[in-house]
């Protein structure tokens, strides 16, 4: 038995044709057509010189404090995948930096998602790279494992499946299930024309507000 310390490759991810027309899509839109539950947490933040990416979800669990299975997981991402890593929140230790990163973009990920800590925060932010962390820290990591790759991970609240489509902006971090990928994007796609019209109708002055009181009066306001 090797729970805890394996390697699985990731061999099915969502279509390009979805990835693509997810990248034309608000993170904030297609986590509202889900009900607004696959969100991770607020607490992430952006680091590195991208600041919008779609892809499919490479998979990696980490030690605290451990980075041999990300050190891994870099040489073995196809281009255009996301590492997510499950690096269970910790904060005292960054899990990677520039050197790490720039390999990782010469390789051609898209970027990573870290449920721990990152370094070297200059540096990331002049990098063709998406990172979304947790934090940042200068102290270093060992390089000793466990781990896993490949596998079904915890990061930042969210259950993420090996091949998940992750879409990343400004706001935050949205995991969409595969299986589910092509009607969350169709649904957020319609949602995105809503708003728009509603940006449009507001810069008219005809963006509808009777709703507001009427809401207020069938929830038993009082004054409203």
């Amino acid at each position: 038995m090797t729970i805890g310390f394996r390697v699985r490759p990731v061999t099915a991810r969502v279509a390009p044709a979805i990835i693509e027309r997810a990248g034309k899509v608000p993170a904030a839109n297609i986590g509202d057509v889900m009900n607004r539950l696959q969100s991770l947490s607020g607490t992430f933040h952006s680091y590195g010189g991208r600041k919008r990416m779609v892809g499919p979800a490479f998979t990696v669990k980490a030690r605290s404090g451990d980075n041999l299975m990300l050190h891994r997981a870099v040489d073995m991402a196809n281009p255009g995948d996301i590492i997510v890593c499950d690096g269970n929140g910790d904060l005292s230790v960054a899990l990677m930096g520039d050197l790490m990163l720039g390999h990782a973009t010469k390789r051609g990920v898209a970027g990573v998602v870290l449920d721990g800590a990152v370094r070297d925060v200059a540096s990331l932010a002049k990098m063709d790279l998406g990172v979304w962390a947790r934090g940042h820290t200068p102290a270093g990591p060992w390089k000793e494992g466990p781990g896993e790759i490949g596998t079904p991970i915890s990061c930042g609240g969210q259950v993420v499946m090996p091949g998940d489509l992750i879409c990343c902006d400004e706001d935050g971090v949205v995991v969409v299930p595969m299986d589910e990928a092509e009607a969350v994007i169709a649904a957020a796609e319609a949602h995105q024309a809503k708003e728009i019209k509603a940006e449009q109708d507001i810069q008219a002055g005809k963006w509808p507000r009777d709703w507001v009181l009427q809401s207020l009066r069938e929830k038993g306001c009082e004054g409203a």
